[in-house]
């Protein structure tokens, strides 16, 4: 029998604003440079709600084979660990939302109306965006466990994500955009961090060498406030080489609650109490990025 709130459970909603983070971010600067699309960026946010749910799902699955989530878990109980899902379920969900994503990809770069080399190649980064999706922590080589994650996430999250719907939208590409890319790439790494600071313990006993288990909570909580602030600093470049109006820097009032946040989390030293800044900074992220399209449009 289909339980929905479990599978609403097993999608993680709470991490869809970061998603969104990215899309919207590519979409905005598409609409600075005179290139918005309104059904292109549509579906480049189904698109990439799909891989996130994916994602989502694959984690659930992989973690809980591998044993990582166990009982030591600090963060919210997963579904296929919880036994309310079973393996083989949680494997047609990926595999489900696996052609979703795909079928959602194709959809974007038929309607964008870019030429046949240009489709080739985003197909292909769509099929390694999806790849990456599941291979975070499923499999025998799952970058995930290798301390790899910070830099994928870096890379689908932020250049894929903000150039790729930046591009779909405005059929071109241009450097200053690789600014507001690094800015959310970074903001995510930064609740991937927060995440791994959380189960640092548990995920070393199980063999997961996310980067936090190989440099230490001292100096993962030092790189948490490096990346932050450089998202920020290239957020303010980006504003500086378009000249935007002062009132969109009135978006960068949200930096001081992440200055806030900051201080806060290095005081932490029980490392459970990290959780809630998951969401947190997940939320400002997104505030940041509507605040920003809010005051360009109006």
């Amino acid at each position: 029998m289909l339980n929905t709130k479990v599978w609403i459970q097993a999608f993680r909603l709470r991490t869809l604003p970061l998603a969104l983070s990215s899309i919207l971010m590519g979409i905005i600067v598409s609409y600075i440079h005179d290139g918005f699309h309104l059904e292109v960026s549509i579906w480049a946010i189904i698109t990439t709600l799909f891989l996130q749910i994916l994602s989502n799902l694959a984690n659930d699955y992989g973690d809980a084979i591998k044993g990582t989530d166990n009982q030591n878990r600090i963060g919210p109980e997963r579904t296929v660990q919880s036994g309310e899902i079973s393996p083989k379920s949680m494997k047609y969900a990926i595999i489900i939302f696996a052609l979703l994503s795909l079928l959602s990809g194709l959809i974007l770069i038929w309607i964008s109306g870019i030429n046949m080399l240009s489709a080739l190649m985003f197909l292909l980064l769509g099929i390694l965006a999806i790849a990456a999706a599941i291979k975070y922590t499923v499999g025998k080589k799952a970058y995930g466990y290798s301390g790899l994650g910070d830099l994928f996430v870096f890379v689908f999250f932020g250049l894929l994500a903000v150039l790729g719907s930046f591009y779909l939208n405005t059929l071109t590409f241009s450097w200053d955009i690789v600014l507001p890319a690094t800015t959310i790439g970074l903001l995510s790494v930064a609740v991937l961090n927060l995440n791994n600071m959380r189960d640092l313990e548990n995920d070393k006993k199980s063999g997961k060498n996310t980067l936090v288990v190989r440099i230490g909570i001292k100096k993962a909580k030092l790189y948490h406030t490096i990346i932050v602030n450089i998202a920020f600093f290239s957020l303010m470049a980006f504003m500086s080489i378009n000249s935007l109006s002062w009132e969109a820097h009135l978006a960068l009032l949200v930096y001081p609650l992440f200055i806030i946040d900051l201080r806060k989390i290095d005081k932490i030293t029980e490392l459970q109490y990290l959780d809630p800044f998951l969401k947190r900074t997940a939320l400002k992220t997104l505030l940041l990025v509507v605040l920003l399209g809010v005051l360009l449009v109006f």
